[in-house]
């Protein structure tokens, strides 16, 4: 009986999952369809899966052009989203959101991958510069700004300069490549738990550091 009365407790209190308004924006970037499942494009789509599995929340709603879920994380009410516009028009999911919402940019932020670092690195930045991910670029256009959060997951550099860039970020990752990211999904989860307390550069200690290989 304890635990129908801790539930009352709970939807007493407000602390329920579907409590609260949406307060941050998490967004995974990819490109929707089964044939783009593994691909280095889809580094975004693949850890926000990992934290939905973790916070028990069900991207299974369409909506802004969007799979969208809520969930508590961390204290704060999230809207999970995977924009289905494909990735270089990602913006126009993102702006729709934080609009219905009114969600200030830096309460936005963005998962994406990243051709510049190894695969498995990790980087979070507060705000910059788009450095040519044509997901973010479209977010920056639609938002008007480049002061929203994201964390990036490196999906290594292209095998050689004259290798096509969309041909590369279209690749399949290998198995090995899948392990040294996926095991880096607890520490993004546990960067991302500081960035909504506000604490980004305690995000930035702990996903910024060497990833594991």
């Amino acid at each position: 009986m304890s635990n129908i009365f801790d539930l009352f407790k709970q939807i007493s209190s407000g602390s329920g999952a579907s409590q609260g308004a949406v307060e941050y924006l998490l967004v995974g970037l990819g490109n929707p369809g089964r044939e783009y499942e593994k691909t280095r494009h889809n580094a975004g789509f693949m850890a926000l899966d990992y934290i939905a599995g973790r916070c028990g929340a069900r991207l299974d709603r369409a909506k802004f052009s969007a799979l969208v879920g809520e969930a508590d994380i961390n204290g704060k009410r999230v809207l999970l989203m995977k924009p289905q516009t494909y990735m270089n028009s990602s913006g126009e999911a993102v702006s729709a959101a934080a609009k219905f919402y009114k969600i200030a940019p830096e309460n936005i932020i963005v998962i994406s991958d990243d051709v510049s670092l190894d695969v498995g690195r990790v980087r979070v930045r507060r705000k910059g510069s788009h450095g040519g991910q044509k997901g973010l670029k479209s977010i920056q256009e639609c938002l008007g700004t480049e002061d929203y959060q994201r964390i990036k997951i490196g999906v290594g550099a292209k095998p050689h300069p004259d290798y096509d860039m969309a041909a590369w970020v279209l690749s399949t990752f290998d198995v090995k490549d899948i392990q040294n990211i996926s095991e880096n999904y607890p520490r993004i989860y546990d960067g991302l738990c500081k960035m909504l307390e506000g604490n980004t550069e305690e995000a930035m200690q702990i996903c910024n550091k060497a990833s594991k290989s």
